[in-house]
């Protein structure tokens, strides 16, 4: 496998993925709209588990149900039984030393090759099945499964080669100092969100890319997306064994991977709860394990707008809209604690606010003129629904919304809920869903409101701050540290973009090893130093030592 270093490489330039725009009539438009009509015309598809390169269909199938439609599914899948993650994480070790062994130019250019894959020949694919399968309109789409995902590949290479050429700067005479980023000794475990189909090729591709191997373990809602990522990679060159792609429960699946003395990494985003049992098992397991495993997550959020009496009204009402409302508030980054100063709420906030949100139009994801679709299940619109009910209980106000309706699909409409108590359970817990709840504060009580903010919630993973006065962000900035670990000025909550505003948070939001950032890749290696000598001794004695 190895080949004869001729040349010092340099990737090619890199930038952000450029965004279509799905206009009526445009040529991006109808190649969407062709793939949503092949796709739905074909299903249900059928996805097995991949293990070495082998097709695995087990004795446990499962469905993934299409949300906007749950009479219909997007897949039959086959869930990973114990014998097929056993060979899945033998299988991963047995392709390591090639893998790592591989030049960095030859797994750079597999990486770069996928990004291709992902923004051309597969978008569309990519896209309608994050549509179908997980509820997302074309833009937001758009944004996740083709942008996101192509930029992750690119600017993924982009910093490993920037992680390389970390060297130490100096050498002492007749010496030479260097360092090697090894992969991890062991394997890694990724387990991916249904969310988020960019985070699913991530999750396992960013330890694969510094030379790890990988079990993938995708959620059960996000299968069918997954599984077409997986299919890229190895299009793309990713050779068999370095990924293996295994469905399944996730307490069955993931627990066997942590209890394998060889377990070297976790990759996850997902829930708080499941994220910090995760931790306490791995941490029962530590006299397992050949080295300390490394842990890197990325949970949840209950992420605020903070609105100061001397923002500009407009912006600061549709920031809010699209944090709260886009893809149903099923992002880590949405908007769920909305914090007005008591003279711009009365300003013409309120009105406009409410008024904009009834405009929202909420059905099947196919129809473009729908800006919200579906909630990703039965659980989570129950759960949703019964936060509603919490708030009602305790003396909350619904201004809109408040509803939804299950009989085709899992559809809630848009909800703002008025709370006089700011630490009432909505402004608390994480609901994940289409659901603000705002509260009202004097104008003169600005700064207090700044430490309100910062004990409310366990969280810590995003925040904005709507003001015109610098004094007011300066303020805010700094008493609200520790309060996100991505903070916006002017703007939602929401959107960070790979290569521009690295994602994560701290607190119960996760480990903040920032993805989309060459942060993240220091996770996944294990530096040793080299020393090389080129001049021998002549006597062990030092000067010191002599008379």
């Amino acid at each position: 496998m190895a080949s004869a270093q001729l040349g010092s490489f340099k990737v090619p330039l890199v930038d952000n993925e450029p965004l279509k725009g799905y206009a009526p009539g445009s040529p991006e438009r109808r190649a969407l709209e062709v793939a949503l009509s092949e796709m739905e015309q074909q299903l249900p598809f059928e996805v097995p588990c991949i293990v070495n390169g082998r097709e695995i269909r087990t004795g446990k199938p499962a469905k993934q149900p299409i949300p906007s439609d749950h009479a219909r599914h997007l897949c039959s899948y086959y869930e990973a039984d114990s014998d097929t993650v056993a060979a899945a994480i033998e299988g991963a070790l047995a392709a390591k030393a090639q893998w790592e062994a591989m030049p960095w130019n030859d797994r750079a250019a597999i990486f770069l090759r996928a990004a291709e894959l992902v923004s051309g020949k597969y978008r569309y694919k990519l896209m309608a099945a994050t549509m179908l399968g997980q509820g997302k309109n074309a833009w937001q789409a758009e944004i996740d499964a083709a942008a996101e995902l192509t930029d992750f590949f690119r600017f993924g290479v982009k910093y490993v080669e920037e992680l390389y050429s970390q060297q130490p700067p100096k050498n002492t005479a007749g010496s030479w100092n260097r360092v090697e980023y090894r992969p991890l000794e062991g394997f890694v475990l990724a387990v991916s969100p249904f969310n988020f189909t960019a985070i699913g090729g991530n999750l396992p591709g960013a330890p694969a890319l510094v030379g790890n191997v990988v079990v993938w373990k995708p959620s059960p809602a996000a299968t069918y997306s997954n599984y077409l990522v997986y299919r890229i990679l190895t299009e793309a060159g990713v050779p068999s064994g370095v990924i293996q792609f295994v469905p399944g429960p996730p307490p069955e699946v993931v627990a066997q991977c942590i209890n394998h003395p060889d377990f070297a990494a976790l990759h996850f985003t997902g829930s708080t709860f499941v994220f910090k049992r995760l931790w306490k098992d791995i941490a029962a397991n530590v006299d397992r394990y050949k080295g300390y495993p490394r842990i890197v997550g990325e949970t949840g959020g209950k992420n605020f707008h903070l609105i100061h009496r001397s923002a500009e009204i407009r912006n600061a009402v549709l920031q809010s809209v699209r944090g709260a409302f886009e893809y149903q508030g099923q992002k880590c980054s949405a908007l769920s604690r909305l914090y007005v100063s008591s003279s711009i709420w009365e300003g013409g906030f309120r009105n406009q606010f409410l008024s904009e949100i009834a405009a929202i139009k909420v059905g099947p994801p196919q129809d473009f003129r729908n800006f919200m679709g579906p909630v990703i299940g039965r659980p989570a619109f129950d759960k949703i629904l019964g936060y509603i009910q919490k708030a009602k209980d305790a003396g909350g106000e619904i201004l809109i919304g408040g509803t939804g309706d299950d009989s085709q699909g899992y559809f809630i409409q848009p909800t703002v809920i008025l709370t006089k108590d700011p630490r009432s359970v909505t402004m608390q817990e994480e609901i994940f869903g289409p659901v603000v709840t705002v509260y009202v504060y004097e104008d003169d009580q600005f700064e207090d409101l700044l430490q309100l903010i910062d004990n409310t919630s366990v969280y810590a993973l995003t925040g904005s701050i709507f003001a015109a006065d610098r004094s007011a962000l300066i303020t805010a900035t700094s008493k609200l540290r520790h309060a996100a670990g991505n903070v916006y000025y002017n703007e939602k909550c929401t959107g960070a973009v790979v290569g521009q505003q690295p994602f994560g948070g701290s607190r119960a939001s996760g480990t903040n090893d920032k993805a989309g950032s060459v942060s993240l890749f220091y996770r996944f290696v294990s530096a040793r130093s080299i020393k090389e000598n080129f001049v021998g001794l002549e006597d062990f004695q030092y000067p010191s030592n002599l008379v």
